[in-house]
């Protein structure tokens, strides 16, 4: 069974740290993760950016690497390394059609991030490639607005299609779920991910990095389970508080497994007939 086929066939997890710190991190988060969904039963993709263009400042840490082509090169290498080792599917974030090209030829699911969600050239030459594509949709769309990224993706004959929840901007500083957009979003046809960790972030919230309020993650995930989402989407870490990105709304991995626990429990009792 190809990928695709099988994240249509039953709940699914994208996990990993936010992003590429070292190879040995990747490798051992990647092995625990594996760990815990198989445990479950759980379709697992491993989530891990080899570069984090989109930072609160100019400090934030990116990536392994000074430069940008460093960091993806690198970054490639590690995420083609966890693949080959431990026989999981990756995913990485893209934030050009460039990168989409390139990414392309290692990664098993390109990721575009929330904030290019409504560009249109990223979004075919991503699909252009045949791979699996995940959208995050934008903190800036309504759920319906969903209906014209997916026109642009499919319009290229490409059908394997992912679309994130990550949250809705509310005010300065704060991200709301609208989970009435889950149900909506699903009527397009394709399988909804909730990311239960972005959705928790507070964005700039420590002035010069983002905050977040992990202890709310169980929440969110088993109400978006609860509202029919088709797979959850968490970024975690084995020491979240000493992370150099997105530490404060990551999990660690007893959260993590304790979350799938529970929403794999739940996802069987709504989906059985």
């Amino acid at each position: 069974m190809d990928l695709y086929r099988e994240i249509r066939a039953g709940f699914f997890v994208i996990a990993g740290p936010c992003v590429i710190e070292s190879r040995e991190l990747a490798m051992s988060a990647a092995l625990k993760l594996k760990e815990i969904c198989s445990s479950l039963g759980l379709t697992f993709i491993f989530k891990s950016s080899y570069d984090k263009a989109n930072r609160t400042s100019l400090s934030g840490y990116r990536g392994t690497g000074r430069l940008y082509a460093e960091r993806m090169e690198s970054g490639l290498q590690i995420l083609n390394d966890v693949k080959e080792k431990h026989g999981v599917a990756v995913l990485t974030d893209v934030h050009s059609a460039d990168e989409a090209r390139i990414a392309s030829e290692v990664v098993d699911i390109i990721q575009i991030p929330a904030f290019l969600s409504r560009q249109t050239d990223i979004i075919i030459t991503a699909s252009e490639t045949g791979k699996t594509v995940n959208i995050k949709k934008g903190q800036f769309m309504a759920p319906w607005d969903i209906k014209n990224v997916v026109a642009k993706f499919i319009s290229t004959g490409n059908k394997k299609l992912l679309i994130t929840e990550r949250g809705t901007t509310f005010g300065y500083g704060n991200l709301v779920v609208d989970f009435r957009g889950i149900p909506i979003m699903k009527e397009y046809g394709y399988p909804v991910v909730f990311d239960a960790t972005h959705s928790v972030q507070l964005p700039g919230g420590l002035g010069s990095a983002s905050g977040g309020q992990r202890e709310f993650v169980p929440t969110l995930a088993k109400a978006a389970v609860a509202a029919g989402c088709d797979g959850i989407f968490m970024e975690v870490h084995p020491q979240p508080d000493s992370a150099p990105c997105d530490g404060p709304n990551m999990v660690n991995f007893e959260t993590a497994g304790d979350v799938l626990s529970v929403s794999k429990a739940l996802y069987e009792l709504i989906n059985t007939r």
